[in-house]
C-alpha cells in the first residue's frame, strides 16, 4: 500500500462526515451516488453492484410490506452465504423490520427455539444446504409454518423458501406492493443474534442500527481500509465477523465481499486468486489451514494486503509463517462480543507481530469525538474484580467491563438475564478476563464465564447439561473446554450415572447427536463416580479440577500411544 495510515483514515473521515444517525438501509440508499456501479457481492455464480443490491432490497422490502410485516416486526432469515443473503438484509431492514439471524448448523429443536423465543412473524428459509433440505426439514418438524398455521409459534404469519437452484422463483413470490409506511429509527434494533449464556438457553441479542453502523465505521477506520477493500471469507453472515468486518465495514469504502458458502482452505485461496482479493478473514483454524495449503500448491495470491484472523490466540510464529506465504503486509487480530455488537478490541497497522501473538491490540479508534472520554475511542473500558464486582484500579488484571455506543439494547424480551450483565452507569460485563498492558494492549487470561468455543461456535456447558441429565442413564453431567490442536478448543464431558444404570460413551454420543447440532458434541465423554468429584466446602463440584483430571487423562493415552 503506498498511502500512509493517517492518509487513508482521513480519507474516510472526509468521505462520511455524517455516518451516524442513519438505519443501514438509508446508508445504502445514500452512497449510490458513489459507489452505485461497483461490486457490492462477488461469486462464480453472480456479482451484484451496489445499485442491484439497492433495487432487489426495495422489491424485498416492498414484497414483505405487502404480506403484513411493518416496523419492528422480526423476520427469520436462515441463509448461508448466498449473494441473495446481502439484498434480503437490506430488505428486511427497509421494511423496518428486525432480522432474526439463525446459525445454519442448528437442528429442528433448536430452529423451533429460535422462532419462539424471537417472536418471528416471518420465516425466510433456504431450500437447502450441503446434505440438508431445509424445506422438507420444516415441513415435517413444523407443518404449516409456511402459512402461519404450526400452533406452538403463534406469532409466525408466514414463510417463504429461496430456492438455490431456481432463485427468480423467490423475487417471483413476492407480491410487489407500495413501499412501506414506516421505516425503522437508528435506534431500532436491527438484528437479533442468538448467543449461548451461562443460563444454558440461548438469548437474542439485540443490535441496533447505530450500533452496527458504527461497529462498521470504526471498523474500516481503526485498520484503515484502502478505498474498494476486497474481503475473501467463508464466515457465516449471521454471525458479527461476517456481518460487520466482513460486508458493513467494506461497505464504508466501496468494497466488496467474495463469500463462500463452507470452509475449503483450497477454495477460498483459489477465490482470492481469481477475484483479486485483497483482505483474507478467518478464525486461527482456518488461517492454519490455509497457510497449510498455500504451502502445498502455489497460488497468485499478490492482491492480498492484509489478513484479519480473530477468536483465539495463536503463536507468533505462524503470524510470521501467515505475512510470508501470503504476502501480506497487515495483520490482524481483535475482541468483541455480541453484546458489544462488533469488534471493540483490534490490533492496528503497522503493530509488530509480537503485539498481534501476544495480545487482541488496542481500543478500536473512530476518530471521532462525542463518546465518554472525548477520545475518539469506540468503547471506554474498566475491570472488575469476578467475584465482587468492585471496580479495580487502572492497569489490574480482572474481569473486562465495556461501555458505549456499541453497547447493544440487551436480550430480547429477557429483562432479567439482561440485567446480569448490562450494569448502572452504562457498564457491560463481558465475563472475560483480562488486563491493559503499558502499551494500551489488551491481553486475555481466560473466561470467568464457562462457554467455550467447539469448532469456532460457542458452546453452553449449561444447555448440554441440562439436555444429558433428561437420559435415564445419567445423573449428573458437567461440560468442560478443552484445548484441541484442530479446532483450538472443543468440548469434554464428564458423566456420572444413575444407580445400577449402564452406558456407554458411544451410546451416549449417538443419543446426542440425534438432539443437538454437530458442533456441540463432546470430544471426549469421561465417566466417574459422584464421590470422586473434586468439589467445595460446600459441596459445589470444581469444574477447574475436572479440566486438570481430563488434561492428565490425555496426556497418559498421548504418552501411552
Amino acid at each position: 500500500m503506498s498511502e500512509s495510515i493517517a492518509t487513508r483514515r482521513q480519507k474516510i473521515a472526509d468521505r462520511h462526515p455524517a455516518w451516524r444517525e442513519m438505519t443501514l438501509d438509508a446508508y445504502l440508499a445514500s452512497i449510490q451516488g458513489d459507489y452505485a456501479a461497483r461490486p457490492l457481492v462477488i461469486t462464480d455464480a453472480a456479482t451484484l453492484s451496489y445499485a442491484k443490491v439497492d433495487r432487489q432490497s426495495q422489491r424485498i422490502a416492498n414484497g414483505l410490506a405487502t404480506l403484513g410485516i411493518a416496523r419492528g416486526d422480526r423476520v427469520g432469515l436462515l441463509m448461508a452465504n448466498y449473494p441473495v443473503a446481502v439484498p434480503l438484509l437490506f430488505g428486511i431492514w427497509r421494511a423496518g423490520a428486525i432480522v432474526v439471524a439463525i446459525n445454519t448448523l442448528y437442528n429442528a429443536d433448536e430452529l423451533r427455539f429460535v422462532l419462539r423465543e424471537s417472536g418471528c412473524a416471518l420465516l425466510i428459509a433456504m431450500a437447502s444446504f450441503g446434505s440438508r433440505r431445509f424445506d422438507a426439514e420444516l415441513d415435517a418438524g413444523m407443518p404449516g409454518w409456511r402459512d402461519g398455521s404450526h400452533e406452538n409459534l403463534p406469532e409466525l404469519k408466514h414463510g417463504l423458501v429461496y430456492d438455490p437452484a431456481a432463485p427468480q422463483d423467490f423475487f417471483d413470490e413476492l407480491q410487489d406492493g407500495p413501499p412501506p409506511a414506516h421505516s425503522a429509527d437508528p435506534h431500532d434494533p436491527a438484528v437479533i443474534m442468538f448467543t449461548s449464556g451461562t443460563t444454558g438457553a440461548p438469548k437474542g441479542v439485540m443490535q441496533t442500527h447505530d450500533n452496527l453502523l458504527r461497529a462498521a465505521y470504526a471498523g474500516a477506520y481503526h485498520q484503515a481500509f484502502e478505498d474498494g477493500r476486497r474481503a475473501v471469507f467463508s464466515l457465516p453472515l449471521y454471525h458479527g465477523f461476517g456481518l460487520v468486518v466482513g460486508l458493513l465495514s467494506g461497505m464504508i469504502v466501496g468494497g466488496s465481499i467474495v463469500p463462500l458458502l463452507r470452509f475449503d482452505p483450497d477454495a477460498l485461496l483459489s477465490a482470492s486468486e481469481r477475484h483479486h482479493a485483497t483482505y483474507l478473514m478467518g478464525v486461527p483454524t482456518m488461517t492454519i489451514a490455509m497457510l497449510e495449503q498455500a504451502k502445498a500448491k502455489a497460488y497468485d495470491l499478490s492482491s492480498l494486503t492484509a489478513v484479519h484472523s480473530a477468536a483465539a490466540p495463536t503463536p507468533s510464529w505462524v503470524w510470521r509463517e501467515i505475512k510470508a506465504a501470503f504476502g501480506c503486509e497487515e495483520i490482524f487480530t481483535s475482541y468483541g462480543q455480541t453484546e458489544a455488537t462488533a469488534t471493540i478490541i483490534c490490533t492496528q497497522p503497522g503493530d509488530p507481530i509480537e503485539v498481534v501473538a501476544e495480545t487482541q491490540g488496542c481500543i478500536v479508534q473512530a476518530g471521532v469525538a462525542g463518546l465518554p472520554d472525548q477520545s475518539g475511542r469506540i468503547a471506554e473500558f474498566k475491570m472488575i474484580d469476578p467475584e465482587t464486582g468492585t471496580d479495580l484500579p487502572p492497569g489490574s488484571a480482572g474481569e473486562i467491563c465495556t461501555r458505549g455506543p456499541m453497547n447493544s439494547l440487551g436480550y430480547f424480551r429477557r429483562p432479567d438475564e439482561t440485567a446480569k450483565v448490562f450494569l448502572p452507569g452504562g457498564w457491560l460485563r463481558t465475563g472475560d478476563l483480562g488486563q491493559f498492558r503499558a502499551d494500551g494492549n489488551l491481553f486475555l487470561t481466560g473466561r470467568s464465564k464457562e462457554l467455550y468455543k467447539s469448532r469456532g461456535e460457542l458452546v453452553s456447558p449449561k444447555e448440554l447439561e441440562q439436555l444429558v441429565t433428561t437420559h435415564p442413564a445419567v445423573a449428573q453431567a458437567f461440560f468442560i473446554g478443552m484445548p484441541d490442536d484442530r479446532w483450538g478448543e472443543c468440548g469434554s464431558a464428564w458423566i456420572v450415572l444413575a444407580d445400577g444404570l449402564t452406558l456407554t460413551a458411544e451410546e451416549l454420543m449417538a443419543w446426542l447427536r440425534s438432539r443437538v447440532a454437530g458442533y456441540k458434541l463432546p470430544r471426549d465423554i469421561w465417566f466417574i463416580d459422584e464421590q470422586d468429584l473434586p468439589k467445595t466446602g460446600t459441596g459445589k463440584v470444581q469444574k477447574n479440577q475436572l479440566k486438570e483430571m481430563g488434561l492428565s487423562r490425555l496426556k497418559s493415552v498421548s504418552g501411552a500411544a
